[in-house]
C-alpha cells in the first residue's frame, strides 16, 4: 500500500450517522432539531460550495512548532470519546470488516455534511471510486486500510472550535522524527519503511486518516497532503 497510489484523487461524498443506529436519545440528533445544519428548509449549497467547505472540515496536522509546544495526546481508549463519534467508529470498523465495500454506503451520501473521499473531484459513484483506489479492485484493499487506520490510536484536534475532530490514526499529529520504538512498530501495520522515509522528506504523515466529529458525522477517509 504505497503512498503514491494513495494520492490518487477522486470524490467527495456526504455522510450522516443514521439516527437509528445511534438511537432515541443520541447527541446526534440535537444537530437536526429545526433551524439546525440539517434543517430540510435550508437552501443546499451547490457542488462547488460542497466541495469547498469539504476541504475546510478536513483536519490540518499541527505545525512544528505547534507540535513542538502542544504535542498532541495519544488516546487510545475509545471510551472517552463522545458516544456519537464512538458509534461511528463501530460502525465503520463493523463495515471495514465485514469485507464488503457496499457496507460502508450507509454512511456516504450527499448533501451539507460531506465526506471526503479525495481532495480532488469526482462525480461519480463514492463506492466504485474506492474500489478503483483499492489495489485488489474490489474494495477489500481499502477496507483493510479503513480498519488498520481505525484500531490505532487517535488524536483529539481543535478543542472547542466548530472544526473539533477525532481523528485516526494519532501519526497525523506527531512528527515523524517525534515516533519512538512503539509508535514506529505501529506506524509499520500500515506503512512499509520505504513509505516512512518518503513520508520524513514531507514533513508529516500523509497516508489515509479518518476523522470523525463529536456530532458523529464522517469528514473524511482521505490520503494526501
Amino acid at each position: 500500500m504505497r503512498i503514491a497510489t494513495a494520492l490518487l484523487a477522486g470524490l467527495f461524498a456526504a455522510a450522516n450517522l443514521p439516527a437509528a443506529a445511534l438511537g432515541d436519545d443520541a447527541p446526534v440528533r440535537l444537530a437536526q432539531q429545526s433551524g439546525g445544519e440539517n434543517d430540510p428548509a435550508k437552501k443546499p449549497e451547490s457542488q462547488d460550495e460542497s466541495a469547498d467547505s469539504a476541504e475546510e472540515k478536513v483536519a490540518k496536522p499541527p505545525s512544528a512548532a505547534d507540535a513542538a509546544e502542544h504535542p498532541a495526546e495519544i488516546l487510545r481508549d475509545l471510551s472517552q470519546l463522545p458516544f456519537a463519534t464512538r458509534k461511528m467508529h463501530e460502525l465503520l470498523t463493523a463495515a471495514a470488516r465485514s469485507g464488503d465495500i457496499e457496507a460502508l454506503r450507509p454512511y456516504i451520501g450527499e448533501g451539507d455534511d460531506v465526506t471526503m473521499l479525495s481532495f480532488g473531484g469526482n462525480e461519480g459513484d463514492p463506492i466504485e471510486f474506492l474500489k478503483s483506489q483499492s489495489g485488489d479492485g474490489d474494495g477489500h484493499e481499502i477496507l483493510a486500510i479503513l480498519l488498520e487506520v481505525l484500531e490505532a490510536g487517535f488524536v483529539h484536534l481543535e478543542v472547542g472550535t466548530e472544526n473539533e475532530m477525532f481523528v485516526w490514526p494519532y501519526f497525523f499529529a506527531v512528527p515523524p522524527e517525534k515516533l519512538g520504538p512503539r509508535e514506529k512498530v505501529e506506524l509499520f501495520t500500515l506503512l512499509t519503511s520505504g513509505d516512512f522515509e518518503e513520508m520524513k522528506s514531507f514533513g508529516q504523515y500523509v497516508f489515509y486518516r479518518v476523522g470523525i466529529t463529536p456530532q458523529g458525522r464522517f469528514r473524511f477517509f482521505v490520503a494526501g497532503d
